[in-house]
Protein backbone atom coordinates (compact mmCIF):
# COMPACT_ATOMS: atom_id res chain seq x y z
CA UNK A 1 0.00 0.00 0.00
CA UNK A 2 1.24 3.05 -1.11
CA UNK A 3 0.93 6.61 0.98
CA UNK A 4 -0.27 9.77 -0.43
CA UNK A 5 1.69 12.32 -0.09
CA UNK A 6 -1.08 14.95 -0.02
CA UNK A 7 -2.75 12.80 3.06
CA UNK A 8 -3.45 14.90 6.06
CA UNK A 9 -2.82 14.35 9.80
CA UNK A 10 0.19 14.16 12.46
CA UNK A 11 2.95 11.75 12.73
CA UNK A 12 3.84 10.07 16.25
CA UNK A 13 6.60 12.20 16.69
CA UNK A 14 4.44 15.78 16.24
CA UNK A 15 1.67 14.55 18.44
CA UNK A 16 4.68 13.10 21.85
CA UNK A 17 6.32 16.95 20.93
CA UNK A 18 3.14 18.42 21.89
CA UNK A 19 2.11 15.84 24.72
CA UNK A 20 5.72 17.30 26.00
CA UNK A 21 4.94 20.67 25.48
CA UNK A 22 1.59 20.39 27.60
CA UNK A 23 3.04 18.31 29.95
CA UNK A 24 6.17 21.09 30.79
CA UNK A 25 3.39 23.45 31.35
CA UNK A 26 1.16 21.61 33.25
CA UNK A 27 4.21 20.83 35.99
CA UNK A 28 4.68 25.06 36.02
CA UNK A 29 0.87 25.40 36.00
CA UNK A 30 -0.64 23.22 39.19
CA UNK A 31 1.94 24.56 41.63
CA UNK A 32 0.73 28.07 41.17
CA UNK A 33 -2.89 27.02 41.14
CA UNK A 34 -2.60 25.52 44.40
CA UNK A 35 -0.42 28.09 45.81
CA UNK A 36 -3.39 30.53 44.77
CA UNK A 37 -6.13 28.29 46.23
CA UNK A 38 -4.25 28.30 49.29
CA UNK A 39 -4.09 32.34 49.35
CA UNK A 40 -7.82 32.30 48.51
CA UNK A 41 -8.57 30.62 51.41
CA UNK A 42 -6.01 32.21 53.74
CA UNK A 43 -7.89 35.77 52.99
CA UNK A 44 -11.12 34.05 53.66
CA UNK A 45 -10.03 32.99 56.96
CA UNK A 46 -8.42 36.25 57.57
CA UNK A 47 -11.74 37.70 56.63
CA UNK A 48 -13.95 35.28 58.89
CA UNK A 49 -11.51 36.00 61.74
CA UNK A 50 -11.70 40.01 61.80
CA UNK A 51 -15.92 39.54 61.45
CA UNK A 52 -16.27 37.31 64.41
CA UNK A 53 -13.69 39.49 66.79
CA UNK A 54 -15.30 42.25 65.26
CA UNK A 55 -18.85 40.87 66.78
CA UNK A 56 -17.03 40.00 70.14
CA UNK A 57 -16.02 43.22 70.35
CA UNK A 58 -19.22 44.95 69.60
CA UNK A 59 -21.07 42.64 71.78
CA UNK A 60 -18.64 43.27 74.61
CA UNK A 61 -19.10 47.12 74.39
CA UNK A 62 -22.95 46.76 74.78
CA UNK A 63 -23.37 43.88 76.98
CA UNK A 64 -20.63 44.74 79.09
CA UNK A 65 -19.24 40.91 79.13
CA UNK A 66 -18.35 38.70 76.73
CA UNK A 67 -20.60 36.16 74.94
CA UNK A 68 -20.89 32.32 76.21
CA UNK A 69 -20.75 30.96 72.71
CA UNK A 70 -20.38 31.91 69.02
CA UNK A 71 -23.82 30.97 68.55
CA UNK A 72 -25.14 33.48 71.28
CA UNK A 73 -23.60 35.68 68.93
CA UNK A 74 -25.78 34.74 66.12
CA UNK A 75 -28.57 34.58 68.25
CA UNK A 76 -28.35 38.33 69.54
CA UNK A 77 -28.00 39.22 65.70
CA UNK A 78 -24.02 40.18 66.17
CA UNK A 79 -23.20 37.79 63.27
CA UNK A 80 -25.96 36.16 60.82
CA UNK A 81 -24.48 32.99 60.89
CA UNK A 82 -21.11 31.38 61.99
CA UNK A 83 -18.84 31.19 59.09
CA UNK A 84 -17.24 27.53 57.94
CA UNK A 85 -13.80 27.65 58.56
CA UNK A 86 -12.43 27.78 54.97
CA UNK A 87 -9.58 24.54 56.41
CA UNK A 88 -11.82 22.39 58.09
CA UNK A 89 -14.63 22.89 56.18
CA UNK A 90 -16.64 23.08 59.22
CA UNK A 91 -18.93 25.82 61.33
CA UNK A 92 -17.69 23.68 64.86
CA UNK A 93 -13.92 23.43 64.68
CA UNK A 94 -13.55 27.23 65.58
CA UNK A 95 -11.29 27.31 68.94
CA UNK A 96 -12.51 29.44 71.13
CA UNK A 97 -10.15 31.63 73.60
CA UNK A 98 -12.11 32.21 77.00
CA UNK A 99 -10.76 35.92 78.73
CA UNK A 100 -8.38 36.15 80.71
CA UNK A 101 -7.84 37.13 84.68
CA UNK A 102 -8.10 40.33 85.01
CA UNK A 103 -4.98 42.27 87.63
CA UNK A 104 -7.04 41.07 90.38
CA UNK A 105 -7.58 37.86 89.29
CA UNK A 106 -11.32 38.58 88.33
CA UNK A 107 -12.42 37.02 85.21
CA UNK A 108 -14.50 39.18 82.63
CA UNK A 109 -17.75 37.39 82.30
CA UNK A 110 -18.63 35.09 79.18
CA UNK A 111 -16.74 32.54 77.21
CA UNK A 112 -15.89 33.83 74.17
CA UNK A 113 -12.54 36.35 74.29
CA UNK A 114 -10.80 35.24 71.35
CA UNK A 115 -11.46 32.84 68.16
CA UNK A 116 -9.23 31.00 65.91
CA UNK A 117 -8.91 28.24 63.45
CA UNK A 118 -9.25 24.70 64.37
CA UNK A 119 -7.05 23.27 61.40
CA UNK A 120 -4.18 22.10 62.08
CA UNK A 121 -2.02 23.21 58.85
CA UNK A 122 0.51 25.74 58.69
CA UNK A 123 -0.16 28.91 56.65
CA UNK A 124 2.21 30.37 53.61
CA UNK A 125 3.60 32.80 56.10
CA UNK A 126 4.94 29.84 58.40
CA UNK A 127 2.12 30.69 61.16
CA UNK A 128 -0.37 27.61 61.95
CA UNK A 129 -3.76 29.03 61.52
CA UNK A 130 -4.40 28.24 64.78
CA UNK A 131 -2.55 30.98 66.05
CA UNK A 132 -3.94 33.23 63.44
Amino acid sequence: MRLNRNSRGFTLIELMIVMSIIGILLTIAVPSYKRSVIKARETVLMEDLYQMRRSIDAYFTDNNRYPDSLDELVGSKYLRGIPRDPFTGQIDSWQVIPPEPGPEGDLAEGGVFDVHSGSDLVGLNGIPYSEW
